[in-house]
């Protein structure tokens, strides 16, 4: 569920806010009635990170940080149409 307040009531309320967050609900801050954040409620991580879990899984190739000439004019503007 989710409930939009505007920026006042959000400042005003910040603590009711982070109390509705907890219970699991969605609050959208808006300002003028144009949204443009989100509180929601941080979501703990279960299980602890472990170095090197993604080994075997990926490959990164040797050259992936080598930018073709051609790529970094298109990106400037400069490419041929």
């Amino acid at each position: 569920m989710s409930r939009t307040v505007n920026v006042h009531e959000a400042k005003t309320h910040l603590s009711r806010l982070l109390e509705a967050v907890e219970a699991g609900e969605d609050v959208v801050i808006a300002r003028a009635g144009k949204p443009i954040a989100r509180l929601v409620a941080v979501v703990a991580r279960t299980e602890p990170r472990v170095p090197g879990s993604w080994r075997g899984r990926m490959v990164i190739a040797d050259d992936f940080d080598e930018t073709p000439e051609d790529l970094i004019a298109a990106f400037h503007g400069d490419a041929d149409e």
